[in-house]
């Protein structure tokens, strides 16, 4: 890996600055240099949403996203200002509830059901971090113990269970894809 660029992207309201800050420190504890930026329509919920991260072995030389590789999107807002930016090839993981017109292109595409199996963990909330297991356990970006430890420390305590759980769940979503790890590890968060 010399640099990857990740976008999560959707509306105000759905954690993604949380689940770009979690990534952010788990690559940053598994050994990367790291971007993060972000930006948000002025409307607190509803408007448009972006966390975007550059990911590098080495220091990086330009930290806004130009070329996305993995993309987040988790809900329909948040595609079209990043269509545009794909690179060829990206990973991309929408909401299968809150998508239903995903980007086209020369991408990997996964519709997945992040806000349903948040709601059956107990709370919509939790889709943000669903994904971010789904995308680390497909894509390899860091150690799965890494963003274990990331949950721990930036996620506030009353969501810190549910968290770990939608994180697990995360996981298992990337292992049933079957592209997660290839040699069965057992990840305790």
């Amino acid at each position: 890996m010399s640099k990857l660029e990740i976008r999560f992207a959707g509306s105000g309201g759905q954690g993604l600055i949380l689940s770009g800050r979690l990534l952010f420190q788990a690559v940053v504890l598994d050994g990367k240099r790291a971007a993060q930026s972000q930006s948000y329509e002025p409307t607190s919920r509803g408007g448009f949403c972006n966390s975007d991260l550059v990911v590098a072995d080495r220091e990086v030389d330009y930290p806004l996203v130009t070329a996305i590789d993995y993309l987040i999107a988790l809900d329909q807002i948040g595609v079209a200002p990043s269509a545009a930016m794909m690179a060829p090839g990206a990973l991309v993981l929408t909401d299968a509830r809150l998508v239903p017109e995903p980007p086209e292109g020369d991408i990997t595409l996964h519709q997945l059901p992040f806000t349903d199996e948040a709601i059956a963990l107990g709370s919509h909330r939790a889709a943000n971090v669903v994904a971010l297991g789904t995308l680390v356990g497909l894509s390899g970006i860091c150690d799965r113990q890494a963003v274990g430890e990331a949950v721990r420390e930036g996620t506030p305590k009353a969501f810190l269970d549910l968290n770990l759980e939608a994180l697990r769940r995360g996981f298992e979503m990337a292992d049933e894809l079957d592209q997660g790890e290839p040699d069965g590890k057992v990840v305790r968060l």
